[in-house]
């Protein structure tokens, strides 16, 4: 019993080591469908956030990302996609949300209403944000936030491209 544990185990840590970001059509910021695998045809890194506007250390992350996104830059070339989990009935309110606080100027802003999106990458609850590599392999992945756990996002991001 053991040993097919350790066996499963393993199989579940090289499958999500070989992840990619999978194909669900969501919405832009511009009311456009957009398939979320198009996300890999720029082949950089990114840093995907699962947030919704109800969650206030999705926010706090998100600010704490978005504050420190041009001394980032200058050192690594990468993109930060925010996915708003918000339902269709507070879509307008989480476009609003998220131009008003200038996001949308740096980020890539997509709006998952229906949750397919969260519910393909296995984001149980947010903030649920990844790392995924050039290739579009997910590299890192954490729930939850804490003041300075963006500086981990960042180190994720230039340890991906130095493989």
């Amino acid at each position: 019993m053991k040993r097919f544990l350790f066996c499963l185990a393993a199989m579940l840590v090289a499958a999500s080591a070989f992840a990619q970001v999978p194909s669900v059509k969501v919405e832009n910021s511009k009311g456009e469908t957009f398939d979320t695998a198009s996300l890999l045809e720029e082949a950089t890194p990114m840093i995907v956030s699962f947030w919704s506007t109800t969650c206030k250390p999705c926010i706090r992350e998100l600010e704490a990302i978005y504050e420190s996104l041009p001394d980032w830059l200058e050192e690594v070339d990468f993109r930060v996609v925010a996915v708003s989990t918000d339902d269709s009935r507070q879509l307008a309110k989480a476009k609003s949300f998220a131009e008003g606080r200038g996001w949308g100027s740096d980020f890539t802003l997509l709006f998952d209403k229906n949750q397919d999106f969260m519910r393909a990458m296995n984001v149980p609850v947010v903030p649920h944000v990844f790392v995924i590599d050039a290739k579009g392999k997910i590299v890192f992945s954490h729930t939850a936030y804490v003041q300075g756990g963006e500086v981990e996002l960042f180190e994720a991001v230039k340890k991906s491209v130095r493989k």
